[in-house]
């Protein structure tokens, strides 16, 4: 979705210009306090400003309470305006940007100088522009000559990533504008709760919801499953883990019924003799034993699907997946078996008709193809393949056996820090490692065993306030660039406001930062060149922005265009909106279904955890809290964390609602309120994950990941409830 922002007229309600707070470990701000976590930080206010929504396809003139409010986080009480530095009293200490950078380079020096360039890492996010993700993956393979660079979109969309790559031959989360969904007649949507994560796109799902095609799958009765109510869908409600089970089960009965697309599947796809052997285990009646969903409903959707397909006249049927299934470690199968399922029906391909993955962050698409994942580089090339190597080398103007090979994903790049022959230091940019990652009680070692951890942030973040150096940047309304949607579709963003105080873009401080180490290679700090060189170095690539610029860009948006989808390999390309209709990305042109079976979760239930935890958002927060945590509005509608559990599970265990519970797994415990609802299984309690603390949802996760993807498995594990005895006074 997309914003106009504009500085507001000031008012005598206007916080003054620069006030001083105390920010505490926890991140809040506070006029006073004590003890050695205490940071301070002098706070220059940006001026004021209003966010309105623009008309565009994706969200049509909407904008969520998160977006109503966003421009709050711009004046945030404790924005960070000056570098800070860990000092010998062991507090964050501000001073100027060339201590702060002198201190970085001098100790990185150090480092390598020491144990080599594998002895530094980087840590990138999703929330990162274009030619911010472009310009960190150069900047550690290229400056820092080092292979370890992951970011948090591996927590976000590598399962499905992985799927599409290996099934479809490229990754774009949706490869058709999203704005195709309301000429369907059947969407089945798994593990995502778009009303309360995406709440314009529900608009979207409305002529599915008129021909009672709505499909949701979810253990939780959540807000978008109620939109299958009355008659406008069917909510299939699974035990945790076992939407694999419940694919399986669908195309079981796609093949045993005749339901598939036969001349499709002849013409466009490889596989489906392997395919069909593996799921003919998986009958209705199996999977009703295993997911707990009734065959008969199984049945009905199957058909349900099939009748809104192409192939059967219908006016077309999409198959969409999202976090819940996806943060798993058998996400990858989940989303295999999603694209087979799509597959079978012929929809993939097909206008009106299709498969994708709903995208989570702000540039969740564009920040996973231009070289912050541990195998790639820019144009979503493999980072150990030759002539990708060769293309992006002479774009850097360096050799290509200087850029590294692989490194690591995201899970095993923390466990590793700090390490013997590991990573001693750790540059984070747009991550809250401290609460999004999974096992936060380990991660948060790791991060206290490093020589150096420098964090790039706008607010005083977790990971923030433990960092030894804090580099001040801007944010969304104070920088230019471009993001690229869910879609591939490639936004403008343009500077509204001044950062406040001494507030640098993260393009400014990589070029610093190698300036001083004494490297050779060029770092653009405008981001139009940055986006020209991105563009050379995508070019040929399944990503491909070779025929885009920010000058084309602004012409197409003043001439009312609605952006460019990639590829866009040349300046007279009209870009692609919808992708694969004539070929699939592989080699002979053809998909390919790939058989997967389900396993069930890493962590099953057991006499000390008898109970599922799942976890997930609420509409008012987002990702770690850093953000949403500091607007008003926002944290007054939801304050703190809470579990929500069934009725009939909260008398059992001895829990009126209200009681604070205690949650424990196999990794650690946490407490938070309970919450009395019917809307979720009673085998099942439900965790939102934005809080850090002892209500932080990661204590309790589980680091394992998915064997192809290396995504974590946050969404589900086993865990034991029981209510907290409080001392009497």
């Amino acid at each position: 979705m997309t914003l106009t922002i504009t500085p507001a007229a000031a008012t005598d309600a206007t916080a003054p210009a620069t006030t001083a707070t105390t920010v505490t470990a926890g991140g809040r701000p506070s006029m006073s306090a004590s003890g050695p976590e205490n940071r301070t930080s002098r706070v220059a206010r940006p001026q004021p400003v209003d966010v309105s929504p623009r008309e565009f396809p994706t969200n049509r003139g909407g904008l969520c309470q998160k977006g109503w409010t966003s421009a709050a986080v711009l004046r945030a009480a404790d924005r960070l305006t000056v570098p800070l530095v860990r000092g010998a009293s062991g507090a964050l200490e501000p001073t100027d940007w060339d201590t702060a950078l002198d201190v970085v380079a001098i100790r990185l020096a150090a480092v390598q100088a020491e144990s080599g360039p594998e002895a530094v890492a980087v840590f990138g996010g999703g929330g990162l522009t274009n030619e911010k993700a472009y310009t960190l993956g150069k900047f550690a393979r290229a400056v820092l000559r080092t292979p370890f660079i992951d970011y948090n979109g591996r927590f976000c969309m590598a399962s499905a990533a992985a799927a599409a790559n290996r099934a479809l031959g490229a990754d774009r989360g949706l490869p058709f504008p999203l704005a195709d969904l309301g000429g369907a007649a059947a969407v089945l949507l798994l593990g995502s709760n778009v009303a309360e994560t995406m709440p314009p796109s529900v608009q979207h799902l409305a002529g599915a919801r008129a021909a009672g095609g709505l499909v949701v799958v979810d253990p939780r009765r959540s807000a978008t499953a109620r939109l299958t109510e009355d008659g406008q869908g069917v909510h299939l409600q699974p035990v945790p883990g076992t939407d694999l089970a419940v694919l399986l089960g669908l195309l079981h009965v796609v093949l045993a019924e005749g339901l598939a697309d036969a001349a499709y599947l002849a013409a466009r796809t490889t596989g489906l003799d392997a395919v069909a052997r593996s799921v003919a285990a998986w009958w209705p009646e199996r999977v009703e034993i295993v997911t707990g969903v009734p065959e008969g409903e199984l049945r009905r959707v199957a058909r349900l699907l099939a009748a809104a397909s192409p192939a059967r006249g219908g006016r077309g049927a999409y198959v969409l997946t999202g976090r819940g299934v996806e943060q798993s470690t058998q996400g990858t199968a989940t989303v295999t078996a999603a694209v087979n399922l799509a597959l079978a029906l012929g929809l993939v391909g097909t206008v009106g008709s299709g498969y994708g993955a709903l995208t989570g962050q702000g540039n969740g698409q564009g920040g996973r193809e231009h070289g912050q994942k541990s195998d790639q580089l820019p144009g979503y090339r493999k980072i150990d393949d030759p002539a990708s190597r060769e293309h992006v080398a002479a774009v850097w103007g360096v050799d290509p056996a200087t850029i590294p090979g692989p490194g690591v994903p995201a899970v095993a790049l923390l466990a590793s820090l700090g390490t013997p022959g590991g990573p001693r230091a750790l540059l984070v940019h747009g991550s809250n490692l401290l609460v999004s990652a999974p096992s936060a009680d380990k991660v948060r070692e790791r991060l206290a065993a490093l020589d150096l951890l420098v964090v790039c942030d706008v607010v005083p973040s977790e990971t923030a306030l433990v960092a030894d150096v804090v580099l001040p940047v801007t944010q969304w309304a104070e920088e230019e660039g471009t993001m690229t949607s869910l879609e591939g579709r490639v936004i403008r963003r343009r500077k509204a406001v001044d950062a406040p105080g001494e507030a640098r873009s993260e393009l400014w401080v990589w070029a610093e930062v190698a300036r001083r180490l004494g490297s050779p290679v060029h770092l653009a700090t405008d981001p139009a060149d940055v986006f020209d060189e991105l563009a050379r170095a995508s070019a040929g690539g399944p990503a491909d922005y070779a025929g885009l610029s920010h000058a084309r860009l602004d012409a197409d948006e003043a001439a009312g265009g609605p952006g460019f989808h990639w590829p866009v390999p040349a300046a007279d390309h009209p870009g692609t909106p919808r992708h694969f209709l004539d070929r699939f990305e592989t080699p002979d042109g053809r998909a390919r279904m790939i058989p997967v079976d389900h396993v069930g979760p890493s962590d099953d239930l057991r006499p000390d955890a008898p109970l599922w935890l799942i976890t997930g958002r609420v509409l008012q927060h987002y990702q770690s809290g850093a953000q949403t945590h500091r607007v008003p509005e926002l944290e007054r509608l939801v304050p703190r964390p809470y579990v929500e559990l069934h009725p009939l599970l909260g008398t059992r265990l001895g829990v009126p609602d209200g009681a604070r519970v205690r949650l424990t797994t196999a990794r650690g415990t946490t407490t938070a309120a309970a919450r009395w609802t019917d809307t979720i299984r009673p085998d099942t309690v439900f965790l939102p994950f934005h809080w850090s603390g002892e209500g932080s949802a990661n204590l309790l996760t589980t680091d394992a990941v998915d064997p192809v993807s290396a995504m974590p498995e946050f969404k589900v594990c086993a865990v034991q409830v029981a209510p907290v005895v409080e001392e009497a006074a």
